[in-house]
């Protein structure tokens, strides 16, 4: 499996932006069309999604889905940040602020682990897109309990002081994020419009949707590269960590998919849902809610380390384990 997934085009795009920027080449894709490659391939997951709940209906098995996803999302960033804070020797706000990026999703890493396992014969159940949006918003709110509430021990006060009032507009923040309004409306327009529907527009959003994926994980790749060898702080216990954290939260995720029914396509991306870390998404909450947390820190774990791992390993590795426990 992971030698199928490394010769995947979708995969070998990623490595060749990752490759581009390792070397400094001067390639690139536009901020502009960038930006629209990532609302097309939303608009498509979701879509997709809503068509296929519109066939099924609501089961008990999105429901179950829906619970263990969301249960996930608040508890994983405790175990996230107690790691960071006795082997990544982090502080307590850059703890908590990491430990939300770990918590939360990554759409791209969701998006491709679909693609990849649906051309695998592992193709997951249409409803885990909302499971999807769902545990976007919860590990924000434990992050940011956790670092407010450890930054209130002796010697921090000031470090809670600030936290505590760059939260204000924090709600506002997740519930209308870009991501999550796009994600949640096109699922729901999916329902609604059904199978007929959705026939007319399907060219655009099906048979274009690999090729976008490819160039937009170009992107990801240059992005990826570019942010690691910018970074000056991430020391080697952290480095480990955002390899290592991926794997248990992901192992942990596939075996609360199994556990609870679910079918092994749709445990193993409940697994890369566990696994995934956030970097635009939760950088933008945290830079509202936590300003004082270091982005070099938070972003250059998520994108320049785990996103790569998750892409080129963590998603076979993941299927391997459904496989298996299935």
């Amino acid at each position: 499996m992971i030698i199928e997934t490394l010769t995947s085009p979708v995969i070998l795009f990623f490595i060749l932006g990752f490759f581009a920027a390792m070397i400094r080449s001067d390639l690139s894709i536009p901020e502009p069309f960038a930006k629209a490659m990532s609302i097309y391939l939303m608009a498509a997951i979701g879509l997709k999604g809503g068509v296929e709940v519109a066939s099924t209906g609501f089961t008990s098995e999105l429901a179950s889905a829906a619970i263990a996803g969301v249960t996930l999302g608040f508890t994983i960033p405790i175990l996230a940040f107690f790691l960071l804070r006795s082997i990544g020797k982090l502080g307590a706000i850059d703890s908590g602020a990491v430990a939300a990026h770990y918590g939360s999703v990554s759409v791209v890493t969701f998006v491709t682990a679909v693609e990849l396992l649906t051309n695998q014969g592992m193709q997951p159940d249409g409803f885990m897109v909302g499971v999807m949006a769902l545990m976007e918003t919860p590990a924000i709110i434990t992050g940011l309990l956790l670092a407010r509430a450890y930054a209130k021990r002796p010697g921090v006060a000031e470090d809670a002081h600030a936290a505590k009032e760059s939260g204000s507009g924090l709600l506002h923040e997740v519930l209308t994020n870009g991501s999550v309004i796009l994600l949640m409306g096109a699922f729901a327009i999916g329902m609604v419009a059904g199978e007929a529907g959705f026939e007319p527009i399907k060219p655009l959003f099906a048979i274009g949707f690999n090729g976008v994926l490819c160039l937009f994980l170009l992107d990801m790749g240059l992005l990826a590269a570019r942010r690691l060898m910018q970074s000056k702080k991430i020391t080697f216990h952290l480095a480990t960590l955002a390899i290592f954290m991926p794997i248990l939260n992901g192992t942990i995720g596939v075996a609360v998919g199994t556990l609870i029914g679910l079918e092994p396509g749709s445990a193993a991306v409940l697994g890369v849902l566990c696994a995934s870390a956030s970097y635009i998404a939760v950088p933008a909450a945290m830079r509202l809610a936590m300003p004082q947390a270091d982005p070099g820190i938070y972003l250059s774990m998520s994108l320049g380390i785990t996103f790569p791992f998750n892409i080129i390993f963590g998603i076979s590795l993941f299927a391997a384990i459904a496989n298996f426990l299935g």
